[in-house]
């Protein structure tokens, strides 16, 4: 007996999307219907869907107005709640849909082969560039920043602290993401908000 052409169909479909999904820890901010702005950070993503952790889940059904740093405005509506956040369905043309699955492509091969940080985002070098660092330990040492995003920071100091250490620049939570020759990158726990985020900024 022949079985019917949806059900292979959903199989397509449902490989397609594992095929295209990408695990992601890109950071970001979503507004809901109520027009408040709330944190979140990716966990996977595809084309059509992107999975965030978030404190304020939404409910399903509702609209979302996400914002991604090295993906931009996205648009869409929640579909379930998996732990710790929300799925949603992105409303995206076909050109769109390309242009994500392009930028997710890049994304997985940074990851893959060990690329630096994209700066396809402003970075600016704020007014007064001095700052105290405090390790997880208590210990606080100077740093300078040698220029910031919304999502993270560039920091000359002599201090190394092992990847993925949670530290504090100045009074902004991050952790330790990479070296550099003189100093270190930190990955802020949260995006800067757009308001704060000019070159008078004191972390």
């Amino acid at each position: 007996m022949i079985e019917p052409s949806h059900n292979g169909t959903a199989l397509r479909v449902a490989e397609q999307r594992r095929h295209q999904r990408v695990r992601t820890e890109l950071l970001g901010r979503y507004m809901l219907s109520d027009r408040r702005e709330y944190p979140c950070q990716t966990v996977d993503m595809s084309p059509g869907g992107v999975r965030v952790t978030c404190a304020v889940l939404g409910a399903v059904g509702e609209r979302v107005v996400l914002y991604l740093e090295q993906i931009g405005r996205l648009e869409g509506v929640i579909v379930r709640h998996p732990p710790n956040g929300f799925a949603m369905q992105l409303n995206a043309t076909p050109r769109k849909r390309d242009k994500i699955a392009s930028q997710l492509m890049w994304l997985a091969n940074r990851e893959n082969l060990g690329l630096p940080e994209g700066r396809t985002h402003e970075r600016l070098v704020p007014t007064n560039p001095g700052v105290q660092l405090r390790l997880d330990s208590g210990r606080t040492v100077p740093a300078r920043v040698i220029d910031i995003s919304m999502s993270g920071v560039a920091l000359a100091t002599t201090t190394t602290p092992p990847i993925g250490t949670a530290v504090m620049v100045g009074s902004t939570p991050g952790r330790v993401v990479r070296y550099f020759e003189g100093g270190i990158g930190a990955q802020f726990m949260l995006p800067i908000s757009p308001d704060r985020f000019h070159e008078g900024i004191t972390l």
